[in-house]
């Protein structure tokens, strides 16, 4: 009886970290957010940066940032001529299995994907640069379905579709955009057609959908170049939408909290606060220019927004009023960030630097930083370091082209 209550115990244990590990299943995390739950995380980095773990060179061409669970990494890279679905250990960086996605996309600013796969139970699914959705199984990457946004009426935006898919229940959610319906759900299953957003006509942008609870309904919100929307999740009626005037690309994660959508765009555009009233009402609370994100993403932590702004800086913000607090431009060049433990994680695209601050409104404290090593070769002269940075399990991937490093930045 005692052996019993001892194992049961054990039980119990087990499952409680194992509720605890901070897997990543999909593009800005769990909550699609980019704040990681995750504590016990270095509060300050060595001179030299935090401890390499190991580093993969041979990932491919591309922009894919990761999905993380059940120790496996999953990303999308270009080899040749051909993207494909490659899944590492996240503990070491062996590569496991390589799955065919489709022909590579070629752009002038880079060759390979954008999107971040998405990994639900048993599957994990993406969407190549030429805009083949791919649903894999996560354990030896046998292809299930795919299927194309041109058999759905999708016509490919200017530098390639870059959609993070979202996989909600037995949903598959992606947007090909056009007069058959901007947004589709399609089944995880099989990749039938369950929906689509026939109210809806426009084009794809660049944004992913992020799924809330919004006044007692499921909503799938997602930003176009002229509005942002919100969807029912059960059939894609058109619940709201809310004009945007967006110039050349939209691309930012809306990011949603108390009935709030804020939405922002680069080119000079700057941000928006729109709150949802009732079922199908919006009023703007703000539109201005203090945060004109382009791409490199914007987190809400509390009351605060933070994020790069173009011709700003690194900019803290309120949410509620958007008002800024304090920016700072002198300490870090543009690019993307992720939060974890009350830190932020911040990579400058132009030489990778990556950057530990907190992520407080006091103002920019730096806790370190690092340039990561080696350079990728391959790298177009026009691109970046654009793949956005995951902090999970006590480690912190960074991807450089065909370049995907591990570093240890747990306390001890």
């Amino acid at each position: 009886m005692r052996f019993a209550f001892r194992l049961f115990l054990l039980g119990l244990c087990w499952m409680a970290a194992s509720l605890q590990a901070g897997d990543w299943p999909n593009w800005r995390g769990p909550d699609r957010d980019d704040v990681s739950k995750e504590t016990g995380l270095l509060k300050d980095w060595p001179n030299d940066g935090p401890k390499l773990v190991w580093s993969n060179s041979d990932v491919g061409l591309g922009y894919s940032s990761f999905a993380i669970a059940d120790g496996k990494l999953i990303t999308i890279g270009a080899r040749e001529d051909t993207e494909f679905l490659i899944c590492l250990n996240a503990n070491d960086g062996k590569e496991l299995w390589a799955a065919r996605v489709g022909t590579r996309l070629d752009d002038g600013k880079g060759d390979g994907p954008r999107g971040t796969p998405a990994i639900s139970g048993d599957a994990v699914c993406a969407m190549g640069g030429q805009g083949t959705v791919i649903c894999a199984a996560l354990e030896d990457g046998k292809v299930r379905w795919q299927k194309s946004m041109s058999s759905l009426g999708g016509r490919k935006p200017g530098w390639g579709f870059c959609e993070s898919v979202l996989v909600d229940g037995d949903q598959v959610i992606c947007t090909p955009g056009g007069s058959e319906g901007a947004i589709v759900a399609l089944n995880k299953a099989n990749g039938e057609i369950l929906w689509r957003t026939a109210e809806l006509t426009d084009k794809a942008g660049y944004s992913s959908v992020v799924p809330v609870e919004l006044n007692g309904q499921r909503q799938y919100l997602q930003l176009f170049q002229s509005q942002v929307v919100g969807v029912s999740a059960s059939d894609g009626k058109l619940l709201w939408k809310s004009e945007w005037p967006g110039k050349t690309a939209v691309i930012p994660t809306p990011i949603y909290h108390d009935n709030h959508v804020f939405i922002t765009s680069g080119y000079g555009v700057g941000c928006k606060l729109v709150k949802v009233i009732g079922g199908s009402q919006v009023e703007d609370v703000y539109f201005n220019q203090k945060m004109k994100n382009h791409h490199g993403g914007v987190i809400l932590l509390g009351d605060h927004l933070y994020g790069y702004s173009d011709a700003v800086g690194w900019v803290c913000m309120e949410f509620k009023t958007g008002d800024v607090v304090w920016a700072e431009k002198g300490a870090l060049g543009k690019g993307c960030v992720t939060c974890a433990d009350g830190m932020l994680y911040c990579v400058e695209e132009k030489t990778g630097t990556v950057v530990l601050a907190e992520a407080s409104p006091v103002g920019w404290k730096e806790h370190g930083r690092f340039n990561p090593s080696p350079k990728p070769a391959r790298r177009n002269s026009k691109g970046m370091v654009w793949a956005h940075p995951v902090v999970c399990n006590g480690k912190l991937f960074l991807r450089d082209q065909e370049i995907l490093s591990c570093y240890d930045v747990k306390a001890q």
